[in-house]
């Protein structure tokens, strides 16, 4: 069906009830009243209601409500459409939270797997530098300590010699008598060990 066809068709429809009304009025317009009442124009009105009812339900029959139908279902499968993909798009987007999940906790246990390692291997290493240390120390200890009773027997020895040599030429001076060196050294030695068992009780 052409545009012109149509747009005659409506013209039609639009002139006919002021044609139909035209002619009520033409027959009835000698008489008063109202001509849509009069019998005699009622064949003339029912035939016209009759062709305007059927122009009207071919037009809308044939023409609006093909089109209207058409436009409703072509809007319907855009929302079909659109709803598939709005599905599509919520399981593709579930399916990344999930692996990003998934990564995220895998990464977690590495990282917490690796920070157990890295302080293992630190405790591990201030260990073996703590026992470094420590055996070091031990090491400086020891020999001050060997140093501290070198020189602790060293002093003594000589403090024995001058002890001995001061007792010597103490006796001779106050007695007139005359030692020797091993019996100073004796006599220095047991009084220097009372002195020490005294000092340590």
């Amino acid at each position: 069906m052409t545009e012109n066809r149509r747009y005659r068709l409506t013209a039609i429809a639009v002139a006919l009830p002021t044609l139909m009304s035209a002619t009520a009025f033409e027959a009835g317009a000698s008489e008063p009243g109202l001509p849509q009442l009069d019998i005699a124009t009622w064949p003339s009105q029912l035939f016209w209601l009759v062709v305007l009812f059927g122009v009207g339900y071919l037009v809308m029959a044939k023409m609006v409500t093909p089109r209207i139908g058409a436009v409703l279902e072509k809007r319907r499968q855009t929302l079909d459409g659109d709803l598939e993909k709005a599905r599509t798009a919520s399981a593709d987007a579930a399916k990344t939270r999930a692996e990003y999940e998934s990564d995220l906790e895998k990464a977690r246990s590495n990282a917490a797997e690796f920070a157990k390692q890295a302080a293992m291997e630190a405790t591990k290493k201030a260990e073996a530098a703590d026992a470094k240390v420590a055996r070091k120390l031990a090491d400086k200890v020891a020999s001050a300590e060997a140093a501290l009773a070198k020189a602790k027997t060293e002093a003594l020895a000589n403090l024995n010699d001058v002890a001995a040599e001061a007792a010597i030429d103490a006796v001779a001076a106050l007695a007139g008598i005359k030692t020797t060196s091993s019996q100073a050294s004796k006599t220095a030695s047991s009084i220097a060990t009372k002195l020490a068992k005294q000092g340590a009780n």
